[in-house]
């Protein structure tokens, strides 16, 4: 298996009732120890409604996030861009990219919330067309084309050319999916690459095997390329030192974040609501349908290596950040792991470390005899032959601190 990245996405899902302000910091603080432990990307989205999703520009939320990291790459998850100007999306996305030192992705979808939609007043049946419509405007600007002109029937340019282009010569275009063909088949047309936000369903699941059949049709059709090294998956996780540890930290968050989120809020109390919080968990990852890892490392890299013969392929794990751990510093400690011990495993940075305690180990004849060696070397010298007496020979044969007080000449002795 090739080498994958990981990141983490923020969209966020914060339960109602921390200080919005200190939430805020809070996840900024959190980009930073992705930079520290070397996470490769970092996305969040674009949200105006539910109480639970409360960045309401990525933009913003990355340009301070810039200022407080070196290396991880920043981008939209997503930005919505059926409730923008094309030309103004383009513009922002090149400051980025320059306030980021060139470490901007762009990330774009139609809309995830239908409330955010009626709110400003924009047909939830128009969203993705129109998406693809500023899809293909802001590409034209950031490739610096000459002049133009575009006019439909929710914006227009009029000789429309940026002043300033990006930082990168090529920009990374990402579009967000869900369980339909249809976010594939715009990446396809887009040359774009995809955030898989449906892997987190059992529908998602499901669907993935044939997912990215559907971008390299619709690249094939529009005469673009499409590369499997661009799709990232996206996936829940909480990882502690043992499962029963991973259960207690998660059960209660993860209750609250199903009944009083997914259930009560986006699907208007129609769904599942769990009765206990180790029913929360039981459904969420030990089941034959589930979708998530609560568990060891071991388990995760057990479950992303499964994913990756699943789909045939993919370039990038992105775990989904929630609040279902029991505090901020739980929450902090399960991504600790996953850098330290997941990342390794999985991209197969231990192997050389475990051939070279082989080898060691099944060579251990030839060490003795080097050890027996040094040994006749030291009986050679009269004064270390007489601690070895006093002493205890395999003590002094043992000791570094011994045997570098032995040179060369004292065998004149």
């Amino acid at each position: 298996m090739p080498k994958l990245k990981f990141g983490a996405f923020l969209a966020p899902h914060h339960p109602i009732g921390e200080n919005p302000t200190l939430q805020l910091q809070s996840d900024l603080e959190f980009v930073s120890l992705l930079d520290r432990l070397g996470y490769d990307e970092f996305w969040c989205g674009e949200h105006h409604s539910t109480g639970w999703e409360v960045i309401a520009s990525p933009e913003l939320f990355l340009a301070a996030a810039a200022e407080r990291t070196s290396r991880i790459r920043l981008g939209t998850g997503v930005i919505s861009l059926p409730y923008h100007h094309p030309f103004m999306v383009a513009q922002r996305i090149v400051q980025l990219d320059h306030q980021s030192r060139g470490r901007f992705m762009f990330g774009s979808g139609p809309g995830a919330l239908p409330s955010d939609a009626h709110t400003i007043g924009v047909d939830p049946m128009l969203l993705r067309d129109r998406q693809d419509e500023a899809m293909t405007v802001i590409r034209r600007l950031l490739n610096g084309e000459e002049r133009f002109s575009y006019k439909c029937d929710w914006f227009e340019v009029n000789d429309a050319k940026l002043q300033l282009l990006p930082v990168q010569d090529s920009l990374e275009f990402t579009v967000a999916s869900m369980v339909s063909p249809s976010g594939m088949t715009l990446a396809g047309k887009h040359a774009a690459g995809v955030l898989s936000i449906g892997s987190m369903s059992t529908a998602g699941i499901q669907s993935l095997p044939l997912q990215w059949s559907f971008a390299e049709e619709s690249a094939s059709k529009h005469n673009q390329i499409v590369n499997r090294e661009n799709w990232r998956l996206v996936l829940s996780w909480h990882i502690a030192e043992t499962r029963q540890l991973a259960r207690e930290e998660a059960r209660e968050g993860l209750m609250r974040h199903n009944n009083e989120y997914t259930v009560g809020t986006l699907a208007a109390g129609q769904g599942t609501l769990f009765r206990t919080p180790d029913e929360a968990v039981d459904a969420t990852a030990f089941s034959d349908t589930s979708t998530s890892v609560i568990g060891t490392p071991d388990d995760l890299v057990k479950r992303i290596r499964e994913l990756f013969e699943l789909t045939g392929g993919f370039g990038t794990v992105i775990g989904f950040v929630h609040d279902w751990a029991n505090s901020r510093a739980t929450t902090q400690k399960s991504w600790d792991l996953v850098a330290r011990y997941v990342i390794p495993e999985v991209n197969g940075m231990l192997e050389g470390y475990r051939e070279s305690n082989r080898y060691v180990i099944e060579n251990r004849d030839t060490w003795n005899r080097a050890g027996m060696a040094i040994q006749t070397k030291i009986m050679e010298n009269k004064r270390a032959a007489a601690a070895l007496s006093e002493g205890g020979e395999g003590e002094l044969a043992l000791s570094p601190h011994a045997l570098a007080g032995t040179t060369s000449t004292d065998t004149n002795d």
